[in-house]
């Protein structure tokens, strides 16, 4: 009886620990089946962090990319309005220059020369600068020549200076149009063999040329002339 009691009693506990066994193994597998999709949904939500950071840090631009040609093209516009701007400067630099020559020529000086038509003299001009590299006759006057000056000067038999010429390099880029855009249209316009000169009086007393070759287009030299002086002294 006893024996069948025990028996019993040794079933019943070992079905009590086989269900014991057997929900321990089944908790595993649920929480298991439970904890996978947390492992899953970390993973979604890095992937999902990403855009945010790139976002807060965006690469740095590679030089010459589009950006870098935005600031190219921000400056190509001045660098285009440039061009304008010192034309227009140009152009009243040159209008500046014709307008001083006319004031000097009003007074018998051309740029650059201390000498002056009908108040100067001849002599003055040998002992400043010496002996001319040639002295010849032209016209109504004997001419003085002084290449290191850019300079030929004019006088009469008594000595008085007629004229004043130069030929400075500023003024060989003066045209003709530049002229007449300054001062107006000439007083008076000669040619000489293939020289066309343009003369606009200067005052009671002056007249102002500047000559122009047909091959250059460009101004070769200016003269300030004094035609009361330019009297025939050569023949005696």
């Amino acid at each position: 009886m006893n024996r069948k009691y025990n028996s019993a009693a040794a079933g019943l506990l070992l079905a009590a620990m086989l269900g014991l066994s057997a929900c321990s193994s089944g908790g595993d597998q649920t929480q298991g089946a439970t904890a996978a999709p947390s492992a899953t949904a970390s993973p979604a939500g890095g992937q999902s962090a990403a855009p945010s950071e790139s976002a807060a840090n965006p690469p740095a631009v590679p030089s010459g990319s589009a950006a870098a040609g935005g600031t190219a093209g921000a400056s190509a516009p001045a660098q285009a309005s440039a061009a304008p701007n010192a034309a227009a400067s140009d152009s009243r630099s040159v209008q500046s220059q014709l307008q001083e020559l006319m004031e000097l020529a009003k007074q018998g000086h051309a740029p650059g020369i201390p000498f002056a038509a009908h108040t100067g003299m001849i002599e003055d001009v040998k002992a400043a600068w010496g002996k001319p590299d040639i002295e010849e006759g032209a016209g109504k006057g004997i001419y003085a020549t002084y290449q290191a000056k850019q300079a030929v000067i004019g006088f009469n038999k008594g000595s008085v200076i007629i004229d004043v010429r130069s030929s400075a390099d500023e003024l060989h880029r003066l045209t003709l149009q530049n002229i007449e855009a300054s001062l107006g249209n000439p007083d008076e316009i000669t040619t000489s063999g293939s020289d066309h000169i343009y003369t606009y009086k200067a005052g009671e007393q002056f007249q102002l040329k500047f000559v122009i070759p047909d091959q250059a287009g460009t101004v070769d030299h200016i003269s300030v002339y004094s035609p009361s002086d330019a009297v025939n002294n050569m023949a005696g």
